[in-house]
């Protein structure tokens, strides 16, 4: 395993170790010794082709997120919503996939989403925290503002998703988390 810092603070590239031979391969996903954070919830999404999931976050009892493609090829995307830090408001994006063995951890204070590229996308996800729904909130993935270039043009998305607020709106609500 190989992390790599970004200009995030907090926010790192995990490059797995993975094995193979004729039968296909073994993927190191997780040792602490690279990653030691206490993960104590965990959860699965499988999403279909041109699938926009997020801007996710919980405003209250917020998660740190260590994102894991384990079949198929995800744009994920965050924005750090922390008030203090010097990447407030800036967004950060990265390709995820079973091929390129990389993955993502999140600290707390981001909202994520992610765009689904192909027919199946399974993404595994690890937690610091329990799933609130009472706390949870988001930001628009289609926000102009935001001025994210998604690879498509048609998406999948849950009426849910559709009508989170805009950045602006967030900023007006909560101004940060």
């Amino acid at each position: 395993m190989k992390i790599i810092n970004t200009k995030f603070k907090g926010l790192q590239i995990i490059k797995h170790n993975s094995f193979g031979d004729k039968r296909g391969y073994l993927r190191v996903t997780h040792n602490q010794k690279f990653i030691n954070k206490k993960f104590i919830f965990e959860y699965c999404t499988n999403s279909k082709k041109n699938s926009l999931r997020g801007f996710h976050f919980q405003r209250k009892f917020q998660q740190a997120k260590y994102v894991i493609v384990v079949k198929g090829k995800i744009l994920d995307c965050v924005i750090d919503l922390r008030k203090k830090s010097k990447t407030y408001g800036k967004i950060f994006k990265i390709v995820l996939s079973d091929e390129n063995n990389l993955a993502l951890y999140i600290p707390e204070g981001f909202a994520h989403a992610y765009y689904s590229y192909k027919d199946k996308n399974i993404v595994y996800y690890k937690l610091s925290n329990y799933y609130h729904p009472e706390y949870e909130d988001g930001i628009n993935t289609l926000d102009n503002d935001l001025k994210i270039k998604w690879p498509n043009k048609k998406f999948l998305i849950s009426e849910k998703d559709k009508k989170l607020k805009s950045f602006k709106e967030f900023k007006k609500k909560y101004k940060f988390l």
